[in-house]
């Protein structure tokens, strides 16, 4: 359980003001020429420790990314750090948080990281439905720039450093780090092949980390307060406090600050009130946001939620955006419904996922309504196979877990359904 104490979104439910005056007496800005004082290399070295992880959904240790980066960029090339903000995934809405509430986290975070990696500027990409979280951000951003926080002499640290906000347009795939810098440079968002990976030729061709708004807004934190405070907190390779948020069948859906590894049982009994018509009523959660395949509520009571607790259990922790399903729910609608997403969201460059999620969706109809055969519940389940690791970026692998926990997990619901419609119309013949 983590005590208040120790959590380092002070302002999440938005009780203070957003502005500069009111972070600042949060404890924001405070000292960070004295961070970065430190030196740029000892930063990263810290952030390894603490062992922080990607807070986006893929996972990847933070600190290690940032050592990817030139240790000289050249002049004709400077480096850039880019700040996913897109948050598009079905479920998440921490970003928003974040960014609505404690923007000062996230600047002051950009700040501390984009020096730690020799970067020239950050670019702050936020998603385009996010009207007034948008409007927050350009004024903050300002008042930064008017404190002589930011620009020449960033916080008088004898660093220059500027941060770009910049709004997209609604399209998921600009979640996807390649299709994100496309999208920056002005052109369609869609995915690169990698190899090269942004770090060797990213926005503009130049050295570029994309990281999300979590990883970078905990830096400061974790360097005021010290690797090992923050590794205190959670699982061995899964370390420190997160902001799980919860949606659904509970009876109060929250975003929250915890430690990783809470048990599902007890965030839920903690901070929403518990299942809505209690226990015995849960369903299935998908707990990741859309992109993870569904658990069963045997197996997700009592499973830890972080990387390798969900893991284990055939899912993900992704963003931690837990939707939970009452009995109440027709499971199998509800995986068509995020088929279609991804469907809509597909950008069409690989074959597979340009023509796979639309065939896949229409399978799914088919199974929602029972008009099918029970022999295309396996063909849907290796088309998922021929889909999933064999495109550019990971929506194609996106629109496939879905399905294939539906069919792991329910498949007697999806037979079920098949010999009910059968029997109808055998009946009206």
């Amino acid at each position: 359980m983590l005590a208040d104490k120790d959590r380092i979104f002070t302002n999440l439910y938005g009780f203070q003001p957003w502005n500069l005056k009111s972070a600042q007496m949060r404890g924001d800005w405070d000292k960070t020429k004295d961070l970065m004082k430190r030196g740029q290399d000892a930063i990263i070295e810290e952030i390894k420790a603490s062992g922080l992880r990607g807070r986006g959904g893929a996972g990847f240790p933070t600190g290690l990314k940032w050592s990817f980066m030139p240790k000289e960029p050249r002049a004709d090339r400077p480096s850039f750090l880019v700040i996913n903000a897109d948050e598009s995934e079905p479920g998440s809405c921490k970003d928003r948080e974040i960014i609505r509430h404690d923007p000062h986290k996230l600047i002051e975070g950009a700040l501390i990281a984009g020096f730690a990696m020799r970067a020239r500027a950050a670019y702050i990409y936020i998603r385009g439905e996010f009207i007034r979280e948008a409007e927050t951000l350009f004024a903050a951003v300002q008042e930064a720039y008017d404190a002589g926080l930011l620009g020449k002499n960033a916080a008088k640290s004898g660093y220059d450093f500027d941060v770009f906000v910049h709004r997209g347009a609604g399209a998921y795939i600009c979640g996807e780090e390649t299709a994100m810098i496309e999208s920056l440079e002005g052109k369609k968002g869609q995915p690169r092949l990698k190899p090269p990976f942004p770090a060797g030729a990213g926005l503009y061709g130049c050295p570029t980390t994309v990281n999300n708004v979590e990883s970078i807004a905990v830096v400061p934190t974790i360097l005021r307060r010290g690797a090992s405070w923050f590794s205190s907190f959670g699982r061995e390779n899964n370390k420190g406090t997160k902001l799980f948020q919860i949606s659904g069948h509970v009876n109060t859906p929250c975003v929250v600050e915890e430690e990783m590894g809470i048990t599902f049982r007890e965030l839920i009994d903690k901070h929403c009130g518990g299942i809505r018509g209690g226990w015995d009523n849960l369903l299935a959660v998908i707990p990741g946001g859309s992109s993870v395949p569904l658990v069963p509520a045997a197996e997700i009571m009592d499973c830890p939620m972080d990387f390798d607790g969900l893991k284990a259990v055939g899912s993900g922790l992704g963003t931690a955006a837990a939707i939970v399903m009452d009995k109440s729910t027709d499971v199998v609608q509800a995986i068509s419904r995020i088929s279609y997403f991804y469907k809509h969201e597909s950008c069409g460059q690989c074959t597979p996922c340009r023509e796979g999620t639309g065939w896949m969706w229409r399978v799914m109809e088919r199974l929602r309504t029972g008009d099918a055969d029970i022999g295309e519940i396996d063909t849907l389940y290796d088309v998922t196979k021929q889909v999933e690791g064999h495109t550019i970026c990971a929506l194609g692998d996106a629109a496939a877990w879905p399905i294939q926990g539906l069919i792991k997990h329910f498949r007697p619901e999806i037979e079920r359904r098949i010999r009910d419609n059968g029997g109808v119309l055998e009946a009206a013949e």
